[in-house]
């Protein structure tokens, strides 16, 4: 089975309406270019924001862009890499998963409005199921897979062996899925925002 089809805007938009379903907001764009204009327009000037290691939001430029400072946005990403630490880095890393924002991708979407993460170190699950108020998903449409049965085979058969040789070429001991979250909605009571925007070209894994 491939997992890096791109499909197209009539599915998009019945995954859209699952998602809506269960609480989570989504849009379709077409290009790269395009989502990082549509996260711009949902971060207020001084919101903090805060976001995990995704190949995704580097190759759309969101990555260069938080980096750049031009946004008015407080890095909460920035306030943990420069302090130098160790104690006091790992406070800030705990303070920063109650950003105003956090940004990131997802492994898969099932036809139905479930979104799956897989983790090796967790660090960003706090933010996402928890601690953010806002969550901003950035997600090629090659992600979305039919049930969630083969959502979590391209987790395991297609994501983990990409990330794995990644990890491996940074020189790194590799990567392996020891936590993974299903959402399966975002409550109202829970008074937060759930974003996805899906992008018709391939990024990420």
């Amino acid at each position: 089975m491939t997992y890096d089809t791109l499909l197209g805007p009539d599915v998009v938009q019945n995954v859209s309406r699952a998602l809506l379903e269960r609480g989570i907001e989504a849009v379709l764009v077409q290009t790269h270019a395009e989502a990082l204009e549509k996260i711009k327009t949902l971060i207020p000037a001084g919101a903090s924001v805060m976001n995990g290691s995704s190949r995704t939001l580097d190759e759309i430029g969101f990555t260069d862009y938080l980096k750049g400072g031009a946004h008015g946005w407080h890095n909460l990403h920035e306030v943990v890499l420069t302090e130098a630490d160790p104690i006091k880095k790992n406070r800030l890393r705990k303070e920063a998963t109650i950003s105003d924002y956090y940004l990131g991708s997802v492994h898969a979407v099932t036809e139905t409005g479930q979104l799956v993460i897989a983790s090796n170190s967790g660090s960003q699950l706090p933010s996402i199921v928890f601690n953010s108020t806002n969550l901003i998903f950035v997600v090629s449409t090659q992600k979305i897979t039919a049930t969630l049965e083969t959502a979590l085979a391209r987790v395991r058969e297609y994501v983990l062996p990409l990330e794995d040789k990644r990890m491996k070429d940074l020189g790194m001991g590799g990567s392996a899925i020891s936590k993974l979250l299903i959402i399966e909605r975002e409550p109202v009571f829970m008074g937060r925002k759930v974003h996805v925007i899906f992008v018709n070209e391939k990024l990420g894994f």
